[in-house]
């Protein structure tokens, strides 16, 4: 294999391909033509002098050459991409791209601690990628952002995880339940109440299960959404119950359009962690993000969640 003549534009483009196996997502995220994805592949080939993917049907596999290139491309955009890092980090400037990704629920308190951030750092270049816990494990395992915000941390991976930020689970009902007004309420008993739950891959949908579960119970699941705002809108409209984050809740409590029923075991406190892949060096942006969430960023965040779980454990008392 002859790498002699390879450039970084060739890097860049095969690298993308490695990782897709998509000539059509390559010439999207590289703003190229399909064709001329295909046409600068070939050629590099000829470069190298062997077959670097083949074709088998409809999918795209790497040859063993192209295996061996994706590594030493992938290492050496890396050993760039710090090497960029560490120049911008020589002026002392907090600037520059800093990419993030958080799991779904996170999007009611994400925006804001980012925008605290950014008035600080306006030359900071922020890309926030927000959606299930499944996805963003995903783009963890492929290390395609800076720092990921999760509840739930993969068992299979090797990284670093801070906590940041507590995430209490409660239990959500119209303002008009039946329970609204009582106390301490048997776990058996709401387990037989019409339950609206998160998809498959949910943070919170895996620990309400695992909650039953420890106690030889199963939750009456009468409908499954995507996403906690239509799970609000399901419950508002009285069609079931469900358990969501209090960081959810906030606006509709305030407007008294739901209620939070005081189940035995509830609140449940789960975590928020900031990841990275263990062994990562974190630019000097992304440092100073990690910092700003672990200590005063989230401050007026903690302040308000404590201040909502007071009200709750008062109107129960």
């Amino acid at each position: 294999m002859n790498l002699k003549h390879i450039t970084i534009h060739q890097m860049r483009l095969f690298h993308s391909l490695a990782t897709h196996l998509s000539f059509t997502a390559v010439a999207k995220e590289l703003h190229l033509s399909q064709s001329g994805v295909s046409i600068q592949i070939k050629r590099l080939a000829e470069s190298v002098g062997i077959p670097l993917v083949e074709k088998v049907g409809k999918k795209i596999f790497l040859t063993e050459a192209g295996k061996e290139l994706f590594e030493a491309t992938d290492d050496v955009l890396n050993r760039l991409e710090l090497l960029n890092s560490d120049i911008q980090d020589m002026g002392k400037t907090i600037k520059g791209p800093l990419r993030l990704s958080a799991i779904t629920t996170s999007k009611y308190f994400m925006p804001h601690l980012l925008g605290r951030f950014l008035k600080d750092h306006p030359e900071v270049e922020p890309a926030l990628t927000i959606t299930n816990q499944s996805k963003v494990g995903d783009r963890l395992a492929e290390n395609l952002d800076d720092i990921f915000i999760m509840g739930t941390l993969p068992q299979n991976i090797s990284l670093e995880a801070y906590y940041f930020l507590d995430n209490p689970l409660v239990v959500v009902a119209p303002k008009d339940h039946p329970f609204a007004n009582e106390k301490n309420i048997p776990l058996s008993t709401i387990a037989n109440e019409r339950f609206i739950s998160r998809e498959q891959g949910s943070g919170t949908r895996a620990c309400r299960a695992r909650l039953f579960q420890e106690n030889n119970l199963r939750a009456n699941t009468y409908m499954e959404l995507g996403s906690a705002e239509a799970i609000k809108q399901a419950v508002m409209a009285g069609l079931g119950i469900s358990v969501l984050s209090l960081h959810n809740l906030k606006l509709e409590l305030e407007a008294g359009l739901l209620t939070v029923l005081d189940v035995q075991h509830f609140p449940i406190t789960r975590k928020w962690y900031a990841v990275h892949l263990k062994n990562k060096r974190l630019s000097c942006t992304a440092q100073k993000f990690l910092e700003f969430l672990i200590d005063d960023g989230t401050k007026t965040i903690r302040e308000e969640t404590h201040k909502q779980i007071e009200i709750y454990r008062g109107l129960h008392q």
